[in-house]
């Protein structure tokens, strides 16, 4: 992978919450905004937008399972702006809204641990 895309990878990585603009990204590896872009697309599969928001969804889901944050909390602590803007890219990309994700983890939690507790229990 060009040294320059995994640069910039890992300055989104790094900083989610952070909105950066083509242009700060381009700039920070010394190439000019459509060759950047063109140049991201061809090593990654995506726009800088596209994987930037697929960054920030795969750390909504990890947190949805493993945190309390209230939707708000989560929201802002991933990068986006708006609750629903978030709820509705969240569902597009998983199928479920965030709290109806956030349920059938828990529900699949408790359901593990009862199983858990059971078998302990038999023996």
């Amino acid at each position: 992978m060009d040294q320059r895309i995994r640069i910039v990878m890992d300055l989104m990585a790094d900083d989610l919450h952070r909105d950066s603009s083509l242009y700060a990204l381009a700039q920070a590896v010394n190439l000019s905004i459509s060759r950047f872009h063109h140049l991201f697309k061809i090593e990654t599969g995506a726009t800088p937008a596209r994987y930037l928001r697929s960054l920030r969804l795969e750390l909504a889901r990890e947190l949805l399972e493993t945190s309390f944050l209230t939707m708000k909390q989560l929201t802002q602590t991933v990068g986006f702006m708006d609750q629903s803007h978030f709820n509705h890219e969240f569902k597009r990309a998983y199928g479920l809204t965030p709290t109806g994700y956030r349920a059938m983890t828990r529900s699949q939690l408790n359901r593990e641990h009862k199983n858990d507790s059971n078998s302990r229990n038999r023996q």
